[in-house]
């Protein structure tokens, strides 16, 4: 098998499971914070618990650009198999090419920052860049089979995964915050519950008992609340459906 088919095959592997091997970090970052429990950036907890949910929230907001203004058909959540109907260039897609795999990593980088272990954080960074690279040399394969000279012209002025703002062109579509609320509350969970599981981890190795600060008490009430809400709004009702979304 050349090097071309093996990276499509895993990058394949990788896309169909996306959503759930980045779990891998909650094992891997509780055995850093038992094995060797130290904070490499001395921070006050409060500065350094809004600086790293900063970051992941600034994750969530590109994946909140990417949702509100595009069409059905791109940006799925499909895990079988690669799907597009049609090739999305604007708005956010015209300054880079993988928007969503963009605001996935700054999310999970809040997180893994959390943590305050530089070599971790630096293995963690090197990870997500070979496990993202091979799903996206997968997903630009099948567009440019799909796609051709359309896909090719477009990738010419998007760069894959670092933003070129200056090639920003206007969406067609106006922004949609009822499909944000839609398909993005299960995110806006997972950085809630995330952090405030690493942050009662690290309160009980220092302290050995099971505390959780009021930052991350507030920001997990919060979260599960909006999540509660949004999930039984999409569940129970049609008010989060929009047409052509």
């Amino acid at each position: 098998m050349s090097l071309v088919e093996e990276f499509d095959k895993r990058g394949n592997w990788f896309f169909k499971y996306r959503s759930f091997l980045p779990v891998v970090l909650y094992p891997l970052a509780t055995l850093v914070l038992l094995v060797e429990f130290k904070q490499d950036i001395r921070l006050p907890e409060i500065v350094w618990s809004i600086i790293c949910l900063g970051v992941s929230l600034a994750g969530l907001l590109i994946r909140i650009l990417v949702i509100g203004f595009t069409p059905k058909g791109t940006s799925g959540r499909n895990t079988d198999k690669q799907v597009a109907e049609t090739l999305n260039t604007k708005g956010i897609y015209s300054v880079v090419r993988h928007p969503l795999y963009l605001g996935n990593f700054l999310m999970w980088l809040g997180i893994i920052l959390y943590v305050n272990n530089i070599w971790f954080a630096i293995a963690c960074v090197l990870l997500f860049w070979l496990y993202y690279e091979r799903i996206m040399f997968a997903e630009e394969q099948f567009l440019k089979a799909k796609f051709g000279d359309q896909y090719l012209k477009w990738s010419m002025t998007a760069p894959p995964f670092f933003p070129k703002l200056k090639t920003w062109e206007n969406t067609d579509l106006e922004f949609s915050f009822k499909n944000v609320l839609k398909r993005e509350y299960n995110g806006l969970f997972a950085v809630g519950i995330s952090f405030a599981y690493l942050n009662i981890l690290k309160n009980y190795l220092s302290t050995k008992e099971f505390l959780i600060s009021d930052f991350w008490l507030y920001t997990l009430i919060i979260t599960f609340l909006v999540f509660i809400i949004l999930r039984t709004l999409k569940k129970k009702t049609r008010v989060l459906e929009v047409e052509g979304r």
